[in-house]
């Protein structure tokens, strides 16, 4: 399947759906949207991701990152506001932010072992919301979105090969929406943190999946087993347990 979804206003918008899974399954389409910050959508990006089946959003910025939405949003679409990354001052230790590697998958070990109610919370928020698929992203839907989108991805037993390729496909969006919102490509700013540590994305991707036990990280910050298999079998299924 393309994964890759055109809503006016968005420019690195896909489908978790369609991954090969543990069982020999695959995961759903539909069921969760990773995505670049929605307020950019117009009146016809809005009516997209509402007939694409969407009916909760969740947005991984920090409060200062929000800004007005271009178009409004559909009457019935669910907003839920959880910050991923911790706050710079007084809430993370100092090394995360001094070196450099935020902006890329390498700080991703860190995050996961440091803040495990952070993104256990946003899977909950997976697991329990209504019926309807699920769009979740940060400002440009790539490393944020794709801490979470890795977490989930693991749980539902995806190969770290096919979490990592999935990591990749944003390299190619990015470039169009730094040019919407009249911004440089920063894509070697954002490769050069892995060249210096003699890695690329994909290979960050695969060692931050091949060390983490997604049921054990989602326990440490608090989820209930029930909560857990809640989130895996949306990813899965598409449905609600």
């Amino acid at each position: 399947m393309n994964r890759h979804l055109e809503w006016e206003g968005c420019f690195n918008t896909r489908d978790l759906g369609g991954l090969p899974a543990a069982g020999g399954r695959f995961t759903a389409p539909g069921a969760v949207v990773r995505t670049d910050a929605v307020e950019r959508l117009t009146e016809k990006g809005w009516l997209q991701l509402w007939e694409y089946g969407v009916r909760t959003v969740v947005d991984l910025r920090n409060p200062d990152e929000h800004g007005a939405d271009a178009a409004p949003r559909p009457p019935g679409l669910t907003t839920l506001a959880l910050p991923l990354a911790p706050p710079q001052d007084g809430g993370a230790p100092a090394d995360l932010w001094s070196t450099g590697i935020q902006g890329t998958p390498l700080h991703y070990p860190q995050l996961l072992a440091e803040f495990p109610q952070r993104t256990a919370r946003v899977v909950r928020a997976v697991a329990l919301a209504e019926p309807g698929g699920i769009a979740v992203h940060c400002v440009a839907g790539r490393d944020r979105t794709g801490l979470v989108s890795l977490l989930l991805l693991a749980l539902a037993g995806v190969p770290a090969a096919a979490i990592a390729a999935d990591y990749e496909l944003s390299a190619e969006r990015l470039p169009g929406l730094f040019a919407a919102v009249g911004e440089p490509d920063r894509q070697a700013e954002l490769e050069a943190p892995l060249r210096r540590a003699g890695t690329t994305a994909a290979a960050a991707v695969v060692a931050a999946v091949t060390s983490l036990d997604p049921v054990e990280h989602l326990r440490a910050g608090g989820l209930s087993d029930a909560e857990i298999q809640a989130a895996r079998t949306r990813l899965t299924t598409g449905r609600l347990p």
